[in-house]
């Protein structure tokens, strides 16, 4: 048991040494035997590795890598299977971990809805709408809501400062945000919004899953000594 766990920690010493640190572990795979699934960042490079040795991980792997690209904007990485980058080379830590979390467990070509960038407010009758506007060369996204509300204002403010608190973003108004590197980034917005609609909630699943990714290292041997 124990050379067992010594070589499990030799190989994942190995994989970060290689592909970086791991930003996102997904335990289970719902649409592959169950595998578990982690995202490795160095460089502004993000790598899909799993340990699992199941006939066809290659492919599915595969399939991750190009949803990454399909559900949030990267690009694949010439000649691989399961790297990706976005295009200016920047890297935002916890939207990454949110797309993988959508790049594993929907189904593979699950794509963004087209149209204008929106959603049903979870705390109003409102729906929230999200507009890219070009100023100055840096790409915006201003924050509106449509329908009957007592304080529109006030869920503007608080969705505005979940995509600071989720997308890594910053304000430029009340109702507006960038990305630090000011790209157009549709596909991380329609990503982002359905976190950033609900502060409250995302915390709360951030901590449960957070708990099940440190109990999965540990079962696995990914933990660091």
């Amino acid at each position: 048991m124990t050379s067992l766990k010594n070589a499990q920690r030799g190989r994942v010493r190995e994989v970060i040494a290689t592909y970086g640190k791991c930003m996102e572990l997904i335990s289970m795979d719902p649409n592959f035997h169950e595998i578990t699934v982690g995202l490795y960042v160095k460089d502004g490079i993000g790598t899909v590795w799993t340990f699992s040795g199941k006939p066809g991980v290659e492919k599915r792997v595969e399939e991750i890598r190009d949803q990454l690209v399909t559900l949030g904007g990267m690009v694949p990485v010439d000649g691989t299977h399961n790297q990706a980058t976005f295009p200016d080379g920047e890297m935002y830590d916890r939207p990454l971990r949110f797309l993988l979390r959508q790049a594993v467990e929907k189904p593979y070509g699950t794509t963004h809805p087209e149209g204008r960038i929106e959603i049903k407010d979870l705390r109003s009758p409102l729906q929230i709408i999200t507009t890219p506007e070009e100023i100055d060369g840096r790409w915006i996204y201003r924050v509106t809501a449509e329908g009957e509300y007592k304080n529109p204002k006030m869920r503007v403010r608080a969705v505005t400062q979940g995509f600071v608190r989720y997308g890594e973003m910053e304000k430029v108004d009340v109702d507006a945000v960038t990305f630090p590197h000011g790209g157009r980034r549709d596909e991380l917005i329609r990503l982002v919004l359905p976190y950033a609609r609900n502060v409250t909630g995302t915390a709360d699943m951030l901590e449960a899953e957070a708990l099940r990714g440190q109990m999965t290292t540990g079962t696995l041997g990914f933990a660091q000594t």
